[in-house]
């Protein structure tokens, strides 16, 4: 682990930065040399990334699980502890439970709740004041083209989950826009990462055709821009335009009835 000095400096502190879009979005701004705060679960991932980067940005490493409902407040003071001003928030981390709602206990989606939704709330909490206070911030919320499309069995809470990041991220945007805080939601549609295998649905995915598909370097970049340029929420892709567009103007059953038929190639509803 390094750590910079200029601790006063905008840093940016990235959530689920392993790997995936994650790992990206650590790349895309040590690009444009903003020191780096990574968080998340595989330590050895973490520190592989943190070689990687630490010759270009200062980067430090703060190891954490969020599905322990004290961990957003242990970051936020593990900053503070630093004097790390964190100017932008990418609230990266996710992941989809596979299957019916009552295919996994309870305990198995209070924790995707804790990581997806309530650490996320809190986590823009408390940064979100000192932000306000020097006028300058960015928090980039990553939801998904599943917000913007018409639900589907499976993966239940995945869908309503990033409806909810979606509009909580306009709202807060609204608040913040007159004190110097953009807030974006960023919707990916299709992205090669490791999403698909921890969910264990790489073999289905698989099959769907390339151009539905994008990298996560190009997801990064275009999340990055678009928090820069104050833009609310932001599809990635020209086809994830497409789909969330003709979601919206086709009658709700028939656009309902088109993505139960299609949800098969990419959502275990068993």
């Amino acid at each position: 682990m390094s750590e910079s000095a200029t601790s006063s400096q905008p840093h940016a502190l990235i959530t689920g930065a392993s790997a995936g879009i994650g790992a990206a979005f650590a790349r895309e701004y040590a690009r444009r040399d903003v020191p780096l705060v990574l968080t998340a679960r595989r330590v050895e991932r973490l520190q592989s990334l943190a070689d990687e980067l630490s010759s270009q940005v200062s980067v430090t490493l703060l190891p954490a699980d969020l599905a322990d409902a004290a961990t957003p407040k242990a970051l936020f003071e593990q900053c503070q502890q630093r004097s790390l001003f964190i100017g932008t928030l990418v609230n990266n981390a996710g992941y989809g439970v596979p299957g019916r709602f009552l295919s996994s206990d309870w305990e198995t989606h209070r924790d995707f709740l804790q990581v997806m939704q309530t650490g996320v709330a809190e986590l823009c909490h408390r940064f979100l004041p000192a932000m306000e206070a020097a006028g300058y911030g960015r928090i980039l919320n990553i939801a998904s083209l599943a917000g913007l499309v018409p639900a589907s069995a499976g993966h239940t809470l995945y869908g309503a989950n990033k409806i909810w990041l979606i509009r909580f991220s306009e709202t807060l945007a609204l608040e913040c826009r007159e004190r110097g805080v953009h807030v974006t939601a960023l919707c990916p549609g299709f992205t090669w990462s490791e999403f698909h295998d921890v969910n264990g649905m790489r073999g289905n995915v698989s099959k769907l055709p390339g151009y539905l598909w994008q990298d996560a370097e190009s997801v990064a970049r275009i999340g990055v821009d678009a928090v820069e340029a104050g833009r609310g929420v932001v599809l990635t892709k020209g086809v994830n335009k497409l789909i969330a567009g003709i979601s919206k103007y086709l009658p709700a059953p028939l656009a309902r009835a088109i993505v139960s038929s299609k949800s098969k190639d990419f959502r275990d509803a068993d």
